[in-house]
């Protein structure tokens, strides 16, 4: 099998480290690798797969001889794609700063794989919670074009980066033995005020936008429109902060053209790729972050109607946001790329 070489930007971060796990858990071929970061993190040793590699300081001059460029998201994006274009690499880029540019495509291989072809050397990772939400999406719109959607989302810590994971540890164990509770990241690190999360739900994510909505509801209602083709599409999002390591769940309502039954859905979902149909009401089935985090596969479940419209369905959607929410869906484009021979 032809091998690559490889690049991954951010390689100490949590995406940047889910994709050393997932490289090697599903044997991608590559033939050297080159760990990319800040200043900061430049000389930091990591063992892989029986090597160390030193974290070097990205340069417009690091992807020389690179083909895939994994991007784990941040600024970082827009300072260095245009530098793995000029050098011949294909850059998957994890953050939001190419998403909606209409020359990128915007891409969950299950769902508009079509799409990759489209590309001229920068491809988009969609949002988190836009990833484990059209998965579900998909097989249903297949049946029935849907009008319209309402999603509330429950969002791990862990989508704040490795730090807001130690904060919600620190501040438990605060709680728990009684001491004052310091709260320095959620809602975000850079915003003026900070709240704590342990025991607690945030309803914002990112920042106000003028129309009242959270910058994270404006990337799941604009990024699922664009990968699911379909503009005239009417989305509303809350996304909420929740005390949870890691897994993003979402409560997903959603109206359709033509009636669709609960059985009929159960059934298209579970045909789809990337998706276990958790959904036993009876034995107390259903998904939950608990047992989907470190998991590729969506779990859906709760499936059920909406009695009041015509053409509704709720279903509860749950998934891991590092993994298929972030670096097994941006591995899986180059796999795609490299069964089809677009390298």
């Amino acid at each position: 099998m032809k091998k690559y070489n490889v690049a991954i930007l951010g390689a100490t971060g949590a995406v940047g480290q889910e994709f050393l796990n997932l490289i090697e858990e599903r044997k991608f071929p590559f033939a050297k690798l080159k760990l990319l970061a800040s200043k900061r993190s430049a000389g930091k040793v990591i063992p892989f797969m029986g090597k160390e590699y030193t974290v070097e300081e990205a340069t417009d001059e690091s992807f020389k001889d690179v083909q895939i460029a994994l991007f784990a998201g941040g600024s970082a994006s827009k300072v260095f794609a245009p530098a793995a274009v000029k050098a011949g690499a294909v850059v998957i880029d994890n953050s939001s700063a190419f998403r909606m540019d209409p020359e990128v495509p915007l891409v969950v291989p299950e769902v508009n794989p079509e799409a990759i072809a489209q590309h001229k050397g920068i491809i988009a990772n969609p949002n988190c919670s836009t990833i484990i939400m059209v998965m579900a999406l998909k097989p249903l719109y297949d049946v029935s074009r849907i009008k319209r959607i309402v999603v509330s989302t429950y969002q791990a810590v862990s989508g704040g980066g490795k730090e807001a994971m130690a904060e919600l540890e620190e501040q438990v164990k605060a709680v728990v033995e009684g001491n004052e509770v310091v709260a320095n990241i959620l809602p975000g690190a850079s915003l003026a005020k900070h709240y704590q999360i342990a025991f607690n739900l945030i309803p914002q994510i990112d920042i106000f936008k003028e129309n009242l909505y959270t910058k994270e509801e404006m990337k799941m209602i604009n990024e699922t429109q664009k990968i699911m083709s379909d503009p005239g599409m009417r989305i509303t999002a809350t996304t909420v902060r929740v005390p949870v390591y890691r897994s993003h769940a979402e409560s997903v309502n959603v109206e359709f053209e033509d009636e669709i039954s609960v059985d009929a859905a159960r059934k298209a979902i579970a045909a789809f790729p990337g998706i276990i149909v958790k959904d036993n009401p009876d034995e107390m089935e259903y998904p939950m972050p608990l047992f989907t985090s470190g998991k590729n596969d969506v779990e859906v479940g709760r499936i059920r109607k909406d009695f009041s419209i015509a053409n509704g369905l709720n279903f509860w959607v749950v998934g891991d946001q590092i993994r298929k929410g972030a670096a097994l869906n941006a591995l899986q484009i180059a796999e795609y790329m490299i069964r089809k021979d677009m390298f």
